[in-house]
């Protein structure tokens, strides 16, 4: 299924066409990393908003649920976590079922359609035998084939997405194999072929590896300085002070490298997404974003409400707390972080060197820059109030200057400014090298990339011959701004 290309309109996108091995399952495509951000659909004039998450991991994220102690949203799946598994009681699942019908992507128009195709796939008799006999005993109508091939909003439906006209009875038993579909796809991303917990960190825990010198000075500060573990928790205590040392046994073998939560780290608006151009009719006539650059992602606080560009939020009472959620992105775990083709064999510039994004509108393009972000993001003389592509003379972007950010609001704090030296980030960027799966036993299928290595250059300004001018900003678009309750304390600019 994750290979499957029938699984769109146009039989031309799979899953892994934006989720590939070799990446740890996340944007495979250099040229797409470093310029459009977001990954073209079945239609390829129409991309989505943010970059390709990895899939490793993710089935561990609990089901979407607001902790009223602590008065934070923890779980669900995709950089909003609007997949909350709320209905299977599992996210990972929840989240397969996006792509196959999200008009930028694969793209289907009827969720009837997935069943469709997975009912004339060459391993419908695996499928059955996993999930019995008879559920494709289902009467689809003679023009199902015609609308399948038609990608999703198109004109022609009138803004119907259930177009394949099923009796009742049919269209629960395809939304059960849609389900199994979706469950399908999270026991492969939960299997040690997806989720390895193979790498050198693992090893280390084991007792079977032993870190070098840089590797073990950044994990203290990963756990100390630089604060990283208090929201990428690695099952020790945080925030240890300099000349200390925790050598306890760890409390957790299997650490996750994240909280579950969400956090507004304070990205600048990346005019390098694709998303803001897509502002007139594609040939099916659907207008991906009418919004153009009025469009802000308010990520976690634009799914409480229900807003554009999202899903339904399933429960009404956490409307309210929309305000408190505004910016947030979910917190990746930081396994795989670093993985890339053996034959690209790191992130960083000079290289050779595989290029990946980092955070959810892909603004960093190394590891080395994400570090520094962290460090200097709040620092005297290297915030400007300006947008991305245009620092002030004698200065240099991403750097000693950070353009401000995209949303202003519920900006986490903890980092910012922590004084990290040169060397020191660089010590964190080894340590999370350590976390990339393969080294106990060979990741499956990471091997695969035929593409050009990338070399030269400085991990510190890595891609930043690629940035443009961010053009003129009109104000925050009521369909995102203006829905109840409004952003607060202050407006979305």
């Amino acid at each position: 299924m994750q290979y499957d290309k029938n699984i769109s309109p146009l039989k031309n996108q799979a899953c892994a066409s934006c989720h590939m091995p070799y990446t740890a399952f996340s944007g495979p495509i250099p040229s797409v990393n470093l310029t459009m951000i977001a990954y073209p659909g079945t239609v390829h004039f129409r991309a989505g908003k943010r970059q390709a998450q990895r899939y490793t991991y993710a089935p561990f994220f609990p089901v979407l649920q607001y902790n009223e102690t602590q008065g934070l949203f923890f779980g669900g799946n995709f950089w909003d976590s609007r997949a909350t598994g709320y209905l299977l009681r599992n996210p990972d699942a929840h989240q397969s079922q996006g792509p196959p019908v999200d008009t930028q992507e694969m793209g289907f128009p009827d969720t009837a359609c997935i069943t469709f195709r997975l009912s004339r796939a060459v391993y419908r008799p695996l499928f059955e035998l996993v999930w019995g006999r008879g559920a494709f005993d289902i009467a689809f109508p003679p023009d199902t084939e015609q609308i399948c091939a038609t990608p999703g909003g198109a004109a022609v439906f009138h803004g119907d997405t259930t177009p394949v006209n099923l009796s009742p009875v049919d269209r629960t038993r395809s939304n059960d194999v849609y389900d199994r579909w979706a469950q399908s796809l999270d026991a492969y991303e939960q299997s040690v072929q997806v989720s390895a917990f193979s790498s050198k960190f693992d090893a280390f825990l084991a007792g079977n590896y032993t870190m070098t010198g840089p590797e073990r000075a950044g994990y203290n500060l990963f756990r100390g300085k630089a604060n990283c573990n208090s929201c990428h928790l690695d099952g020790r205590g945080t925030a240890l002070t300099p000349g200390q040392s925790d050598n306890s046994k760890a409390a957790q073998v299997n650490p996750l490298f994240t909280c579950f939560g969400s956090a507004n780290e304070g990205l600048p608006l990346n005019p390098r997404n694709a998303f803001y151009y897509q502002t007139t009719p594609d040939p099916y006539g659907f207008t991906p974003n009418p919004l153009g650059f009025g469009y802000r992602d308010l990520g976690l606080g634009t799914f409480l409400r229900s807003g554009f560009g999202t899903w339904a939020s399933p429960n009404i009472t956490w409307r309210q707390f929309a305000p408190l959620n505004d910016g947030m992105m979910q917190v990746s775990s930081a396994r795989n972080v670093a993985m890339t083709p053996p034959r690209c064999p790191t992130t960083e510039a000079p290289g050779p060197y595989f290029q990946k994004q980092f955070f959810h509108n892909g603004y960093i393009k190394s590891l080395k820059q994400l570090v520094h972000f962290y460090n200097t993001r709040d620092k005297q003389g290297f915030a400007y109030n300006v947008t991305s592509g245009h620092c002030p003379d004698g200065t240099i972007e991403k750097v000693n200057c950070w353009p401000r950010p995209e949303v202003p609001n519920n900006i986490d704090m903890t980092t910012g400014d922590l004084g990290l030296t040169d060397q020191e980030e660089n010590q964190i960027v080894a340590f999370l090298q350590t976390l990339t799966d393969g080294f106990t036993r060979p990741y499956p299928n990471r091997a695969t990339f035929t593409g050009t290595c990338m070399s030269g250059g400085s991990a510190s300004t890595q891609g930043n011959e690629f940035l443009i001018p961010t053009p003129p900003l009109p104000p925050c678009a009521p369909e995102v701004c203006d829905l109840p309750p409004r952003p607060s304390p202050s407006p979305i600019p």
